[in-house]
């Protein structure tokens, strides 16, 4: 077929150059951001990732990484880190006598019920704990425990929502995803932001680890512990051939990106594929444990008899190899104890569920906190351990709790974290907030500005405005802080 000579290649437009040349704009952004060339998996100051968005603070963090421990379905604050002696005063007695008692998720008000467990206090700050956590109460002085927390839902959807993303409607950014964008990994190999599929998936589903109007590649990447870690991770072809495959994709994904301009789901696939390659070689030797010491694996519960405690113990393991590696965010989903999946959510049997699931998670959680002590690696990690909601000092039914998002407990520890700290105070039943009330938006305000970040300059044009993760709202929890 002949050339047309009459034809002539017009200029391109402004508009067109800015259009093809923009992911070069991008890379060397990326490039300011990470502190370092192409290649390298590290940046050595933290202060120096911050330099490369104009939109943020240049100060230093103090934490590199986070380990989000969420404890799916509502752990009883009355039950674990909030003793309240009026409870068993009051035992069997009617709360509506007592107090104005809330609208529940279920309405099955029955009599003001103690606890089960009895309280110690523990450490050189004496902070009281529940017979549920003798792990964990061993760690109390790395703690800082908030009591005052408050959610703005008393579903699980909706609060779980609130909880990851800082709103109750589905399909805002989560804040792994907010973390992952402001500062990226520090390994070119693996994800900046991972969860660790346990075997519960939170009531809302993935919306909860989604990128939502953040660019795709910023959503979560699920791991799961055991042999494959992620589906097909190992190599089916000859790695030539593969390389010829993938350079196949890439040309034609590049090519259509070129003709359409900025594709996010495009940019993302393209990311996707040249990370899966990565992580072929990565990731297997991540989730290999023979590497351990029998004493380190021995302090997360892999030896445990409760396959539970195992399972979680396997996560917390991998979470420490993950934040080794350069992961910045990684939370941890429950095990789906006894094959069920009530998870913390005891509306009935509080006292078999409560212990079933604390019996998985107690001893994995100390395990990792005193490996992360020993290693000189919880200085640069902020661990953060909370539910969703709290639940009710008075039973539903005889012998369960419900929902209560007016007070829960939670507590944090790590880098920048003022260890063997209590804030907060609820009532005498553990129902209602009295004393320097915490919220969902204040918690994400702190977490960010732990990592260097002010939480009202971290935002993403969506919409025709400014979006950030605490909305309009969020003060940072100082007197936490170290």
């Amino acid at each position: 077929m002949g050339v047309c000579k009459h034809h002539e290649h017009r200029p391109l437009s402004r508009r067109e150059m800015l259009n093809l040349c923009k992911g070069g704009f991008g890379t060397l952004a990326f490039m300011s951001l990470f502190g370092s060339l192409p290649g390298c998996t590290t940046s050595p100051d933290p202060a120096s990732q911050l330099k490369g968005l104009g939109q943020l603070p240049n100060f230093v963090p103090k934490a590199r990484n986070v380990i989000f421990l969420y404890m799916d379905g509502g752990v009883s604050q009355v039950d674990s880190f909030d003793p309240k002696p009026r409870l068993e005063k009051e035992n069997g007695e009617d709360p509506n006598k007592k107090f104005k008692v809330d609208d529940t998720q279920f309405n099955n008000v029955g009599k003001i019920l103690k606890s089960p467990w009895e309280f110690k206090q523990y450490g050189a700050c004496g902070m009281p704990v529940s017979e549920l956590f003798p792990h964990i109460a061993t760690c109390v002085d790395d703690i800082a425990l908030i009591r005052s927390m408050t959610s703005n839902f008393p579903e699980h959807t909706n609060a779980n929502y609130f909880l990851h993303t800082g709103s109750g409607l589905q399909g805002r950014p989560s804040m792994g995803a907010w973390v992952n964008y402001g500062l990226g990994s520090e390994n070119n190999n693996l994800p900046g932001y991972v969860v660790l599929d346990g075997g519960l998936i939170p009531p809302g589903g993935l919306d909860n680890f989604k990128n939502g109007f953040l660019p795709a590649s910023y959503q979560a990447s699920m791991l799961r512990t055991g042999a494959e870690p992620v589906a097909n991770i190992k190599p089916m072809e000859k790695q030539e051939l593969q390389n010829q495959k993938l350079a196949f994709i890439k040309e034609m994904d590049n090519s259509l990106v070129t003709d359409l301009g900025h594709a996010d789901d495009v940019e993302a696939a393209i990311t996707n594929y040249e990370l899966a390659y990565k992580m072929q070689s990565s990731i297997p030797e991540l989730t290999q444990f023979a590497g351990e010491s029998v004493a380190t694996q021995n302090l997360y519960g892999i030896f445990s008899k409760d396959p539970y405690t195992r399972s979680y113990g396997a996560q917390c393991l991998m979470a420490r190899r993950l934040i080794e590696r350069g992961v910045r965010f990684i939370e941890l989903t429950c095990p789906r104890v006894g094959g069920n999946a009530d998870r913390w959510d005891q509306h009935s049997e509080l006292k078999r569920g409560h212990e079933d699931n604390a019996h998985a998670v107690d001893q994995p959680i100390a395990g990792l906190l005193k490996d992360l002590k020993v290693r000189g690696l919880l200085d640069q990690t902020l661990v953060v351990w909370t539910g969703e909601f709290g639940r009710t000092p008075f039973a539903q039914g005889t012998d369960g709790r419900d929902h209560n998002p007016s007070a829960f407990s939670m507590w944090m520890a790590g880098a920048g974290i003022k260890g063997g700290t209590i804030f907060g105070q609820t009532d005498e039943y553990g129902y209602r907030v009295v004393e320097n009330k915490v919220t969902i938006h204040d918690l994400h305000a702190t977490m960010l500005h732990l990592l260097g970040v002010d939480h009202t300059s971290l935002t993403f044009p969506f919409s025709g405005r400014n979006f950030r993760l605490t909305d309009v709202h969020g003060n940072v929890i100082k007197q936490i802080l170290s």
